[in-house]
């Protein structure tokens, strides 16, 4: 893992396109602002996390109904 330290108003740059900005540090947490191309998707991890277990959840039962239909 890259660590980097960052004061308020800095960024990182990910690539050519992708900029991460500190805005402002309150106690424990930081806010962050994400400058990215509308293709990316940006997420914070709890929910990224979430929408992949729902896409296997949506994956098994597709093939579950495509088990079915093939026995019909």
């Amino acid at each position: 893992m890259l660590v980097l330290t960052r004061k308020k108003n800095e960024s990182i740059m990910i690539g050519d396109t992708i900029e991460i900005k500190v805005l402002a540090i309150e106690g424990d947490q930081v806010k962050l602002g994400v400058v990215a191309p509308k293709h990316i998707d940006v997420h914070r991890k709890e929910v990224y996390r979430l929408i992949q277990e729902e896409n296997k959840q949506a994956l098994h039962v597709s093939q579950h109904l495509f088990d079915q239909l093939k026995k019909q």
